[in-house]
């Protein structure tokens, strides 16, 4: 019987740090993330005791298997959006540290134009992972953001090293292709304040002078909260949807907070967190604002 003393058994525990922050960019649901670890540990411990002292790498082992277990799941996720009511967005995360900025494996990094452990978690950065493939959303996380070598890759993905390399390589463009001009953290801090101060006085001009022309607003209700069912677009539309929400819901407080890394906003209801916003903002305007308010993905607002 394998005790807590047992050095494999301490190796795989302490990689669970590791898995949730790998699953979480994968998945896109720190729900899903959680059941990914969870799958991950109870194939580990289906093993008999011989098999697992034959392995001899148990960090390396369950971090394999849980790529493979997130890979299925991605590919069942497909089936699943189709049948999910409105748009789908990944699941926003509270501001903790140890989502974002935890420290990668061994593997050694390219010098590439890599995205850091902060910026892979934000919700741009998601929403464009939830646009790639299965097999370019894994091989590239594993080589770019956790920097895990191709030869690695290749062993989770089911591909060759080469093949991984060009599924990185579709990913990585892009990313490349949808990344907004940088804006400093605290500069998009002053202007999500700003739109939160125009929201709450229902200014449709101040907020519009916040919105870039094409500003897009997406809501995620899943079904089980009210939100639009497509994309709010255009600037001036975006900005008199806000305005009359903010009319709509009487005792709403809006609170400034981080979301997934960023700046961004939540809202709550007699002290019950309804929605949050994350928002990408490109030199001094807003370009998109998501708007998650779908209960299932907000309880790790709610829990703590």
């Amino acid at each position: 019987m394998t005790t807590p003393s047992d050095p494999s058994l301490n190796a795989i525990m302490s990689e669970r740090s590791q898995l949730i922050n790998l699953a979480y960019r994968l998945l896109g649901s720190l729900a899903d993330a959680e059941d990914a670890v969870q799958e991950t540990y109870t194939r580990w411990f289906a093993m008999s005791r011989r098999e697992r002292e034959a392995i001899e790498s148990p960090g390396a082992w369950v971090t394999r298997v849980a790529g493979r277990v997130c890979l299925n799941l991605l590919d069942s996720a497909r089936a699943r959006r189709e049948r999910y009511v409105g748009e789908w967005l990944p699941e926003p995360l509270p501001d903790r540290t140890e989502w974002i900025s935890l420290p990668s494996g061994g593997a050694t990094a390219d010098p590439a134009d890599r995205v850091t452990l902060d910026e892979s978690v934000n919700m741009a950065f998601l929403v464009v992972l939830d646009s790639m493939t299965p097999a370019e959303r894994v091989a590239f996380i594993l080589h770019d953001v956790f920097r895990y070598p191709f030869a690695e890759v290749a062993e989770i993905v089911g591909r060759t090293p080469a093949a991984c390399r060009q599924l990185a390589s579709s990913a990585r463009r892009r990313v490349r292709e949808s990344r907004p001009s940088t804006t400093p953290a605290s500069r998009e801090a002053g202007i999500v304040r700003d739109f939160k101060r125009a929201w709450e006085a229902r200014d449709i001009d101040a907020l519009i002078g916040l919105l870039a022309p094409d500003a897009t607003a997406t809501g995620d209700g899943g079904g089980r909260a009210s939100a639009e069912l497509h994309p709010v677009e255009g600037a001036e539309h975006v900005a008199r949807f806000f305005a009359v929400r903010a009319g709509a819901a009487p005792g709403l407080t809006i609170l400034e907070r981080t979301v997934n890394g960023r700046p961004g906003l939540v809202a709550r209801q007699d002290g019950v967190t309804v929605t949050v916003y994350a928002f990408e903002v490109s030199g001094d305007r807003i370009r998109h604002i998501w708007a998650v308010r779908n209960p299932d993905k907000l309880r790790p607002w709610t829990a703590g």
